[in-house]
């Protein structure tokens, strides 16, 4: 059997506070296991140097790579979708959120069963079989049988995103989870980009499916990659499941106002992102005149995400969460307004301010949740990644409708509308996590 270690928390090292990128307790997973040993026999966390922590990373980067490819395989291909099968963009968008939406109701299954199962297991089957099942979905004859391809490999890819961030957080040292939680935000916007650019891409020689078919066998690649170096769990602690003792869990981290204003941080924030670029491409299009091969390279813009993920993991270490999480909200706050300027060369710059502040804001989030959690960190990542993805489920559908109702200068109001939420959300919770660390 596999343990794992702990460390002092906030009381027992007057060092550290809530409000840093310090977790408070990176390794206990859960309750007591049914074989417990001292912490003295236990292995420490893998630190920064070592080869083991490398190919750690390594290891949950191309799991990023693999997972988001696939999770937004069709975003990019939204317009030809539109296209071949005469539907309207709201109807399109569907193929991004049955995909999220079917993800965000199976995270918390996932995440509780990895306490008893093991998360590196969870995490190899999830990104294997998403995959190769993103290989059928060329095959649909429709757009019904594609968004029930789509929501099956939710189904399948909920492994991953559920136990990646609680895996990070209890095989890596404490002192250097802040530096590979941004290494694996950062996959998972380069996966992401991938996810979007090389379909659009491939529009310029090929239709939709031959698109669709090369992505997904560059995502089962990523997932074989990942299989190989992951390397074994050394700290995991298995537990008795109890549905009970896991509601009780539950109601306890919503009763917390950090964790439950970080949960509604996720919700808004991602929602507003996959609604901007589930969009982006028709505003491309329709309004600037851009082939679909052109109109796709401005996922490059990603880009600026993956600059932040690592960014925002280093300015929480250095100046605390609470301003790191409140400098990317502020970043999407400007954001907004500029991308609704009818003039492209000034939209852009608002949509990758719109990304980095995004980008900077789940990677503070994501790695807050588990150290504000550290006795049930499996439970509350879940919630966190449900609300995340169901953000971009709900949101990004609904983001369609008013699109498609009232255009694009609409649509920047409404989504500018629930960043200002999020944004007092971010504040509420920087203000409470001051409040406790004094």
């Amino acid at each position: 059997m596999l343990h794992s270690g702990r460390v002092p928390t906030p009381d027992e090292n007057p060092r550290t506070t809530p409000d840093k990128a310090t977790p408070t307790n990176a390794s206990e997973t859960g309750a007591p296991a049914a074989d417990p040993v001292s912490t003295a026999e236990l292995p420490e966390g893998l630190r920064h140097g070592q080869p083991a922590y490398h190919r750690a990373a390594l290891a949950l980067l191309f799991a990023g790579l693999a997972s988001f490819n696939a999770m937004y395989c069709t975003q990019a291909l939204m317009p030809a979708l539109t296209a071949a099968m005469r539907i309207t963009p709201a109807q399109a968008a569907l193929t991004v959120s049955a995909t999220t939406g079917i993800l965000a109701l199976a995270i918390l299954p996932a995440s509780v069963l990895s306490e008893r199962t093991g998360r590196g297991r969870l995490i190899v089957f999830s990104a294997l079989a998403a995959t190769v099942v993103g290989l059928l979905l060329p095959l649909a004859p429709g757009l019904g049988w594609l968004v029930v391809g789509r929501g099956l490999q939710g189904l399948l890819l909920a492994g991953v995103p559920a136990t990646a961030m609680a895996w990070l957080a209890q095989e890596i040292h404490p002192r250097d989870l802040p530096r590979a939680m941004g290494i694996y935000v950062a996959g998972n916007s380069v996966g992401g980009l991938i996810g979007r650019l090389l379909p659009s891409g491939l529009l310029q020689f090929s239709g939709w499916r031959t698109a669709l078919a090369v992505d997904m066998g560059l995502a089962l690649a990523f997932s074989v990659v990942m299989v190989v170096i992951l390397p074994r769990e050394r700290r995991f602690v298995p537990k008795a499941l109890h549905f009970r003792s896991e509601l009780r869990t539950m109601g306890r981290q919503w009763r917390d106002p950090r964790l439950a204003g970080l949960f509604g941080v996720g919700f808004i924030f991602m929602g507003v992102f996959v609604s901007l670029y589930n969009f982006l491409g028709y505003r491309l299009i329709d309004r600037f005149g851009l082939p679909p091969s052109l109109a796709g390279l401005v996922f490059l813009l990603y880009l600026f995400g993956t600059v932040a993920s690592a960014r925002g993991g280093r300015m929480a270490a250095e100046r605390g969460r609470g301003t790191a999480i409140l400098v990317g909200a502020a970043a999407c706050v400007v954001g907004l307004p500029i991308a609704a300027v009818n003039n492209l060369w000034v939209m852009l710059p608002g949509v990758a301010a719109l990304t980095y502040g995004f980008f900077t804001v789940h990677a503070v989030a994501s790695g807050w949740v588990g150290a504000l959690a550290p006795k049930s960190r499996g439970e509350a990542s879940g919630m966190y990644l449900t609300c995340y993805y169901l953000g971009s489920s709900v949101l990004g559908y609904l983001s369609g409708h008013v699109f498609h109702a009232a255009g694009w200068a609409m649509l920047m109001m409404w989504l500018l509308a629930l960043v200002l939420v999020g944004c007092l959300l971010a504040g509420m919770v920087a203000r409470s996590a001051r409040r406790v660390a004094a």
